[in-house]
């Protein structure tokens, strides 16, 4: 201790009768110290993704047009040993400079009259890198040296390679250990031979060695010395080292993998020149992309050149795969990335609207839906295949895609009420008023993007998934937004009873009607698909045949698929189920298989239901159980079941003015209104229309019939021609609820004929309003107003 006191009181000493050496030290060690500048190098960097374990999905140039990787976190033990041994076989041992190969550098260039051999240590030549290789002088040998010794004092050995493997040229614009790597051997350094490491080891030195077809003679004597050197020094052994040598020389450069390019992409915008790892599963999207490529190569024949798949993990919202559009060309539009596209929804929707009005208690999943010709305000829903059921239980009309179905559907509900749920799910492409999608937002008025139908349908699907697992909770922040990068952690929020958007009982009933395998959007479009998979999965196919959806989902995974022209162009057969849902199952083929979701019981309850018409029981339904969300049971009763009263034979309805007593059979009789029966009973041969009045008897109930063509009133009419030329009449339709009846048919007050049993009468007028008045043998009138316009 006093040694140390004694020493210090002398120095101060020294100080004080030496001020003005003392203060030339003091700012020659402070200019010392702030020498070198913080940050050594300020090139510009490629920005690199990788997939969720480190493997290399892309890499994109930087700005200065070199391939330049961001810094790794080491340096392969292989490669360390390589150029240690080739340029500085006492880096671990010297300050930053080795003086010795300094003396015999300077000795060598004065005899040769030239620079010749620099003498320079692997600390100097990251500080020449830095210096942007300025002219070799010895005042700049100077720099050097003091700039490599504080670049010692700063940073470690393995942080000092690390910076020179990071920047050392390796001929054209390769930089960097790991470019390199890839560019001449086609593997990350970490899987370099002990050979291939010696081939990048000599290059930094001579880097104009490594063009193909050029100097393979010279590199080859500069590798296999260095091996030779690893060999004698233990290194490597006698095997390693005669097997190293049977080693090829790199030939033509290796192309970087592109696995991921529209997602590099994306990154690049955001994350410009950083080493980004994201949450891609390298092994999946291999295979996604190829199996892109071989539908690709198909659906190109019928002119349909774009596609985008999507996967997702649905735990943590990851995106697992990313495909952003198919390996097509420059005149097809290749570097669109169609995920976060607007396209035009098709019928993708339909789910969420089945969905929401089951969580509203407004339909049970088989509640009879009418399936009849309409006109809304000029608007005419059409069925993909031109035909109509009557009635179809909701579920059903699901399952098949059925547009009227669904526009009834969506007229029950709101259109601004489902607008409201859209925005909830934060489909933002759905960004204009309500009034104008109106009823057509259902069938693809709409426009949003694969990225945000998978994320919501995600969201769906890990709402049921964690309710099962915890206690029936819900989190409030469950519908979060999709991830692809590795490490970032979804805030979920807070656990609560309390149901975010949707319940997991509607959620799952939804999944269930979705779960059927067999569905088309036509009869032409039939296919039978794997039925050992269980996923619950809708098509979608807009106007005009310019997109083709497919999302599924199981308790694992949600898959989104587009297949189209980016251009928009409509092409035949372009189709959800043709084109789309084949990709779609491709795609879960190579997904680990996974069980189906857990039934929610706590959000569902068992009630009877009218086995015909879906709707709660009343007394005169025949009943069965079903399960329904909890406000399942304020939904309405059945209205198609009524007590008739028949005669003996059970051909005709009597009542008390007509027939005794005790010889009137009572039954219960399911009754549809007339369009709905019409068009019900054509694809029913089960249903039984109400038995007729018989004549003697007093008759107060009014007969049910109605229009079916033209369906609205002040309808507007346009005459069609034939291929002659020739005007054709307008035929118009109507439904009676008595088979047998006759109907008398009216044109402005003109009698024009009579009908039975197929009520179908063609009218010619000429242009402008016309009143069509039908009556029955009974009295009972209907009426229409049309306007007859020539096209």
């Amino acid at each position: 201790m006093n040694r140390i006191k004694s020493f210090f009181t002398k120095c101060w000493s020294w100080i004080k009768r030496n001020r003005i050496k003392s203060g030339i030290a003091f700012v020659l060690l402070i200019a010392y110290y702030f020498c070198l500048p913080r940050t050594l190098f300020n090139e510009p960097f490629s920005t690199v993704i990788e997939s969720h374990d480190g493997e290399l999905l892309g890499a994109k140039i930087a700005d200065d047009g070199q391939w330049r990787f961001p810094a790794a976190d080491s340096v392969p033990e292989k490669f360390q040993k390589c150029i240690v041994y080739f340029e500085d076989e006492n880096f671990y041992k010297h300050p930053g400079f080795n003086p010795v190969s300094m003396y015999k550098a300077f000795v060598q260039n004065r005899k040769a009259g030239k620079v010749k051999r620099g003498g320079s240590t692997i600390t100097q030549q990251v500080i020449r890198l830095s210096r942007k290789n300025k002219s070799r002088t010895y005042f700049e040998k100077g720099i050097e040296v003091i700039l490599a010794t504080r670049l010692e004092l700063r940073h470690s050995k393995e942080t000092i390679l690390e910076l020179y493997a990071a920047h050392a040229p390796f001929g054209g614009n390769v930089v960097g250990l790991e470019m390199a790597s890839w560019r001449y051997f086609g593997i990350p350094a970490n899987q370099l031979s002990w050979a291939e490491s010696a081939t990048l080891a000599v290059l930094p030195n001579a880097p104009s060695l490594i063009y193909p077809g050029k100097n393979q003679q010279r590199l080859r004597v500069k590798r296999d010395a260095l091996l030779l050197k690893l060999h004698r020094d233990g290194v490597i052994d006698k095997m390693t080292y005669d097997l190293s040598l049977t080693e090829p020389l790199p030939q033509k450069p290796y192309d970087l993998p592109q696995t991921a390019q529209h997602l590099l992409e994306n990154i690049a915008a955001k994350d410009k020149g950083k080493r980004v790892r994201t949450t891609i599963d390298l092994a999946l999207q291999e295979r996604v992309n190829q199996i892109v490529r071989n539908w690709h190569n198909q659906f190109k024949q019928n002119e349909v050149n774009n596609m985008a798949v999507l996967v997702i993990d649905i735990k943590n919202r990851d995106v697992i795969s990313y495909v952003g559009n198919a390996p097509t060309d420059a005149d097809h539009d290749k570097d669109v990335d169609i995920i976060p596209a607007p396209r035009s929804t098709g019928s993708i929707l339909k789910p969420l609207l089945y969905a929401a009005m089951l969580d509203d208690g407004e339909i049970l999943p088989n509640t009879l839906v009418p399936d009849i010709p309409v006109q809304i305000s000029g608007f005419v829903p059409q069925n993909y295949d031109l035909t109509y059921d009557g009635a179809v239980p909701a579920q059903r009309a699901l399952a098949r895609s059925l547009n009227i179905p669904s526009v009834l559907m969506l007229q029950d509900h709101g259109v601004n009420k489902f607008y409201e749920l859209l925005q909830k799910f934060k489909l933002r492409d759905i960004n204009r008023h309500p009034d104008h999608y109106g009823l057509s937002l259902i069938l693809g008025g709409a426009e949003s993007n694969l990225w945000d139908l998978c994320r919501t349908y995600a969201n769906l699907s890990s709402t049921v998934n964690y309710f099962n697992g915890n206690q029936a909770k819900y989190r409030s922040g469950e519908f979060a937004a999709l991830n692809y990068y590795e490490g970032f952690k979804t805030d979920f929020g807070k656990e609560s009873y309390q149901k975010t958007l949707l319940g997991a009982g509607s959620i799952w009933l939804a999944y269930n009607a979705m779960k059927e395998v067999n569905r088309p959007e036509g009869d032409e479009a039939w296919k039978f698909y794997d039925s050992s998979l269980e996923i619950a999965w809708k098509t979608g196919t807009s106007f005009g045949n310019r997109d083709a959806w497919a999302i599924g989902t199981n308790a694992n995974y949600v898959v989104g698929v587009w297949v189209g022209n980016a251009s928009g162009e409509g092409r035949p057969e372009l189709t959800g189920v043709n084109c789309a849902a084949p990709v779609l199952f491709d795609v879960f083929n190579v997904l680990p298989r996974k069980k189906w979701f857990a039934k929610p019981l706590n959000d569902l309850e068992e009630v009877e239901v009218c086995a015909q018409s879906g709707y709660l029981a009343q007394d005169d339904c025949p009943k069965t159980k079903q399960l329904v969300p909890l406000r399942g049971k304020n939904t309405k009763v059945c209205p198609y079941h009524k007590l008739v009263h028949l005669d003996a034979a059970q051909n005709f309805r009597v009542n008390s003015s007509c027939e005794d007593v005790s010889n009137i059979i009572n039954k219960k009789w399911f009754v549809l209104p007339p369009v709905m029966e019409w068009y019900y009973k054509s694809r029913h041969i089960d249903y039984r229309p109400l038995p007729p009045m018989r004549d003697d008897c007093a008759n107060n109930e009014k007969a049910q019939m109605d229009f079916i063509y033209p369906k609205s009133y002040s309808a507007k009419i346009f005459l069609t021609k034939d291929f002659n030329g020739n005007i054709q009449p307008v035929v118009v339709k109507v439904a009676h609820s008595n088979p047998n009846a006759v109907l008398f048919w009216y044109v402005d007050n003109v009698f024009k004929g009579k009908t039975q049993t197929f009520h179908e009468m063609a009218v010619v007028a000429e242009t402008g309003f016309h009143n069509i008045t039908i009556l029955d043998e009974k009295g009972n009138e209907i009426n229409r107003r049309v306007e007859i316009v020539k096209e």
